[in-house]
């Protein structure tokens, strides 16, 4: 009896320290995550010019790959930490990189409303998503929208409350993506796609040939809409300096050129104060231009109000000036020429704009967004399309001095891939970077051990970074093979 009662201790032992240890483990690789999760949100804190020195955000191993956290001679001791997410190749998705996801390559739901009561285009933003239908599309906007009207193909609550479950639409801003699957229509299969652990990567127990398998537009294996939605997405609107931006719609006309002539030549303040003042002058045959100088009556009310920067573009100014009786018309210093834009545009958008906020929400990077995301782009024809993906280089930090102009979405214009009138349909769509940014975290050892695998978003449009998002998803596995991750050669 004494010694069955010796045998069962030593097994009750034995269990407790295997449990002690996998709990052990199990704490490090989360201490590793949350490890790598703090040096992003750290990176990205930082300024534009310090993360690129660096090695950027997008694509970075030495900064995100196999990062040690816990040093041992034996490999199933070391704990690392890798900041992994998808690969593109001309906007499609073919593998693994070590990194973070911008969030302007996402439609911001969140948005979608609000653009659409200004201006229009949310259902088709939608409707460029792979395998989306008008009722479908509708359907999402009657659930974020705050009334109980129905769209020409939505649903509201009269809908939902026939149900059983009987329940009500939203009708308010969404607090996760995966609240849509009680939209109509929505199925998981269409949200979360095939991806099941959400690396990115077609998973092995898929069918890539069945029938039921989604392939999205841009040929890849399909992610679900959750891979193009975000709520969080958001871009600085400030100087380079991080001071704010001048605002073109000001109604202090002193004010303005005082601001203007402080970033800007002259000449450029004198004809954007006289623009604002007179509004554009279509110029006659017989007419003779001067540059713009100064002896403006800055204390001549404001006129209208520009609805974007580019209505500087192209016409001239009928003014006159102090001491003048008759009127002169002004030059413009922003001739509707490609190359000219080249030069201008770049610093016309770094330090003014026509939206005082400084922070702008919802945009879409078109540096970096997948061709589904650009495809519903209001006026985005297969032809532009094709072009800014041929175009376009993803990773910044591999830019060279000239394609720094990218860092606007006004480059489109200066590079002749869309007209004027194009380019001013598309800009409250449009931009050139964001500065919110998705991390997956990948806690690990070498060897024999449990992962730990979180998301978060960084909110980079104040300093510090701030965390706006975070799910714990090591319950979908690590995602990863270890090799992939990083491990350290042996000899």
């Amino acid at each position: 009896m004494l010694s069955l009662a010796g045998l069962s201790f030593l097994q009750l032992m034995v269990t407790e320290r295997g449990a002690a240890l996998i709990t052990s483990r199990q704490l490090q690789v989360r201490a590793a995550a949350d490890s790598g999760l703090e040096m992003a949100r750290r990176f990205v804190s930082v300024d534009e010019e310090t993360q690129n020195e660096a090695g950027g955000w997008y694509d970075n191993p030495l900064r995100f790959q196999m990062r040690l956290v816990v040093d041992d001679e034996r490999a199933r001791k070391r704990c690392r930490f890798s900041v992994v997410a998808p690969a593109l190749d001309e906007g499609m998705p073919t593998g693994t990189r070590f990194g973070l996801e911008d969030e302007s390559t996402r439609l911001n739901l969140n948005v979608l409303v609000v653009l659409d009561e200004k201006i229009g285009g949310a259902r088709d933003l939608l409707m460029g998503l792979p395998n989306m239908d008008e009722y479908t599309a509708d359907a999402i906007l009657d659930w974020i929208d705050d009334d109980d009207e129905e769209r020409e193909y939505g649903a509201e609550s009269n809908y939902y409350l026939s149900l059983d479950p009987a329940y009500q639409a939203k009708n308010g801003p969404l607090e996760t993506v995966e609240e849509l699957l009680l939209v109509r229509g929505i199925t998981p299969q269409l949200l979360l796609g095939s991806d099941f652990d959400r690396n990115g990567l077609a998973d092995e127990n898929v069918d890539t040939a069945s029938s039921d398998t989604m392939i999205a537009t841009d040929g890849s294996m399909d992610r679900g809409w959750s891979a193009y939605l975000t709520l969080h997405s958001a871009e600085r609107n400030l100087q380079p300096d991080g001071q704010p931006k001048v605002d073109l719609n000001t109604d202090d006309m002193e004010a303005l050129y005082n601001d203007l002539g402080a970033v800007l030549p002259g000449s450029w303040a004198t004809f954007i104060v006289a623009f604002r003042q007179n509004g554009p002058y279509e110029k006659k045959d017989d007419d003779e231009t001067v540059e713009a100088m100064g002896r403006l009556d800055l204390s001549e009310g404001a006129g209208p109000t520009l609805t974007t920067v580019l209505d500087l573009i192209g016409p001239a100014v009928r003014v006159t000036l102090q001491g003048d009786d008759e009127p002169t018309v002004l030059k413009s210093p922003f001739p509707d020429d490609p190359m000219a834009m080249g030069m201008y545009l770049p610093v016309l958008m770094d330090f003014v704009t026509i939206n005082a906020s400084p922070v702008i929400p919802g945009r879409i990077n078109v540096n970096q967004a997948s061709r589904s995301v650009l495809a519903g782009v209001p006026g985005m024809t297969d032809e532009i399309l094709e072009e800014i993906i041929s175009f376009r280089r993803v990773d910044r930090a591999e830019w060279s001095d000239l394609e720094a102009a990218r860092r606007h979405e006004t480059w489109l214009l200066s590079s002749g891939i869309v007209t004027l009138d194009e380019m001013k349909s598309m800009i409250p769509f449009l931009t050139g970077t964001g500065h919110v940014y998705r991390a997956q975290v990948v806690g690990y050892f070498e060897q024999d051990g449990p992962a730990a695998r979180i998301e978060a978003i960084f909110d980079a449009t104040t300093a510090p970074a701030r965390l706006v998002f975070w799910r714990d998803i090591s319950h979908l596995g690590p995602g990863y093979a270890v090799e992939t991750l990083g491990i350290e050669a042996s000899d």
